[in-house]
């Protein structure tokens, strides 16, 4: 009798021991919770040590620490305990093989993760595990080529604890611009500028008016200075486009003062997200973010030409950049011919990796390359640039730190990667006589070989300077024209000499009146209301009146020149006085007047009349002229 009731009574204490250290498991499981939900995640992580401690096969907290270690990128320590999960824990070779394959994976163990991978059949999400076997592979792969140069943080003057991204610095190398995300709530632009020893200055906030109480991020700068293209968020307005979205803003300084930025409107911004923009060297294109329809799936890159005065519908640069993923980041690099991009839909280590594409035409682009290892790793890589020289890339990166605490990192460009050496011309249009600084002057640069039309600039509407990025080792043609001036066309050799130096290149014109041109006459002036663009019926009465005397006149061309007042920004004012000029060229063409005959043209605030100083004045430089030329 007496063995039955010793036999009882310790099995009865075998039970209450194992119950209690259970429920203290448990107690510390809910501590380590609270911890986390409090953000305190070093606290955490030793509350949830301590409950496995406690039960060695506690198997909801082997998950929970297992996925804070990777959201921490401690990826060592995740596979550590998913292994020990793995081994300690009922069915743990089955519940746990994913999570511990991932972690070898991410922590450069790709030998583990493949052995795992080969040996174990899922019974479902095939899918992930193939993609996880072929991100393994890769790794592999990447990691057989890598390069030896070594990624650097850019340290304390530029990253903070919160998360920096968006890098970009100037042509003159002289500014370097980025997004902080200000106590991981706010992002701000802020800018820092070199010190003597080859670093920077403490980055500064770049104010008012950019930066305000909404989201601001992913800055870019066209290659002149002149254009500030960026995303802003949270936007709240009446209008269908950019209600309560991401949309595209733009800012131009004529000298040293940036404008209010503005709204792309809706050609470019819908109800969707639209950011992360990117200008081409010339200003002819806008490449930029998109999750709008007709992608391909998550994010994707498009691109919008501007024509005619006009930033013409966006289209998708296509299957071969864009994946059923995202594709984020777009930068040209100033060749114009080198797109890098971040994506996680093309192969890669994991996460967002950097890829490189080649233009081959003006729409089509190559097969994108995985930048490899240390530019790319298994955490996130998310926005980059590469310098003027094409010999240095600037990128984000959250390698170093939680998911999504982005710091940004600089290193040597690989030779591989690198673009076709690039250099500029920067200089001023000026009339040869008065020596007046000539604004609004379209310089158009072709191969002098080919005689193929390269790129169109425009000389700037404060200061009349340009900024021209071309391939060093050509020889190129330089045809320069604007409205009342004689065309002046130059040859120029652009040696390796300039790597070094920008060249310097002042353009002189000469009036038209110089030499006695052919006859002009002024038939009349169509006068346009603020912001209009539309014909009355008392101006189209006018325009027949006036036109009739010419009708039967032969051998006569005729020319439709659109103007603006200042206000706004040169490129809604190129493209409201295009679409001015249009609209008379289109109401001459019902007259019986042969198309080919009229040359319309909008010339933005170039040539007013008067001064724009007060409205009398502004409303007289809102015209359309009709000029018949014998």
């Amino acid at each position: 009798m007496r063995p039955r009731v010793l036999l009882t009574f310790c099995c009865l204490m075998l039970y209450v021991t194992a119950f209690s250290q259970s429920g203290r498991a448990v107690r510390l499981y809910n501590k380590a919770m609270r911890y986390e939900a409090k953000k305190n995640t070093g606290k955490a992580c030793r509350e949830m040590q301590k409950a496995i401690d406690a039960a060695p096969t506690f198997t909801n907290a082997y998950s929970a620490l297992g996925e804070w270690y990777f959201k921490m990128h401690r990826f060592d320590s995740a596979a550590t305990v998913f292994e020990q999960a793995y081994k300690r824990c009922p069915k743990g070779n089955t519940a746990f093989a994913k999570p511990l394959a991932k972690s070898f994976v991410f922590c450069d163990s790709t030998a583990k993760a493949l052995q795992i991978l080969n040996n174990y059949t899922p019974s479902k999400d095939n899918g992930e595990w193939q993609k996880l076997k072929d991100q393994a592979l890769f790794i592999n792969q990447v990691m057989s080529n890598a390069d030896t140069d070594t990624a650097f943080n850019m340290g304390p003057r530029i990253n903070t604890k919160d998360p920096e991204m968006f890098p970009f610095i100037s042509l003159d190398t002289q500014t370097f611009y980025f997004t902080r995300r200000v106590n991981n709530m706010d992002q701000d632009f802020f800018f820092a500028k070199p010190d003597s020893c080859g670093g920077w200055f403490t980055a500064r906030s770049m104010k008012s008016p950019f930066n305000t109480p909404d989201q601001e991020l992913g800055q870019t700068m066209s290659a002149d200075g002149h254009y500030l293209f960026f995303t802003r968020c949270e936007n709240r307005s009446e209008n269908g486009w950019d209600q309560g979205g991401c949309d595209l803003f733009m800012a131009y300084r004529s000298d040293s003062t940036w404008s209010v930025p503005q709204s792309f409107g809706a050609t470019i911004n819908t109800n969707d997200y639209e950011g992360m923009a990117c200008l081409s060297p010339d200003n002819r294109e806008l490449y930029f973010v998109s999750n709008r329809p007709g992608g391909y799936g998550g994010m994707d890159i498009w691109v919008s030409d501007f024509e005619d005065g006009l930033w013409q519908p966006p289209k998708n640069l296509g299957p071969e950049i864009n994946t059923p993923g995202n594709e984020i980041t777009p930068f040209l690099h100033i060749d114009n011919q080198t797109l890098f991009f971040a994506s996680d839909g093309h192969q890669g280590m994991g996460g967002t990796d950097f890829f490189m594409s080649k233009r081959i035409n003006d729409t089509t682009w190559s097969k994108p390359i995985n930048m490899g290892y240390p530019i790319n790793t298994t955490a996130d890589e998310m926005s980059i640039c590469v310098s003027v020289d094409g010999k240095k890339v600037y990128f984000a990166s959250d390698r170093d730190s939680l998911a999504g605490n982005y710091d940004i990192y600089e290193m040597k460009l690989p030779q591989r990667f690198q673009p076709v050496p690039v250099s500029y011309i920067k200089g001023f249009v000026y009339d040869s006589i008065s020596k007046d600084k000539l604004n609004y002057a379209n310089i158009f640069i072709s191969d002098a070989n080919t005689g193929n039309q390269l790129f169109q600039f425009q000389s700037n509407r404060g200061d009349a300077t340009f900024t021209i990025t071309l391939p060093v080792g050509g020889k190129y043609v330089c045809n320069t024209t604007r409205i009342s001036y004689q065309e002046v066309s130059d040859t120029i050799s652009f040696t390796d000499q300039y790597l070094q130096n920008a060249l310097e290149y002042d353009i002189p014109m000469l009036p038209d009146d110089y030499v006695r041109p052919i006859k002009d006459t002024v038939v009349f002036t169509v006068h346009f209301p603020k912001n209009s663009a539309s014909l009355t019926d008392s101006d189209k009465a006018m325009i027949s009146q006036a036109m009739d005397p010419w009708l039967m006149e032969k051998g006569i061309t005729i020319l439709v020149n659109g103007y603006t007042d200042n206000s706004g920004t040169p490129i809604i004012n190129e493209q409201l006085s295009y679409t001015r000029a249009n609209l008379v060229a289109q109401q001459l063409t019902t007259l019986g007047i042969d198309p080919l005959n009229i040359k319309s043209q909008g010339w933005g605030e170039a040539n007013p009349i008067a001064p724009n100083d007060i409205e009398d004045n502004m409303s007289r430089n809102r015209r359309v002229e009709v000029i018949i030329r014998r």
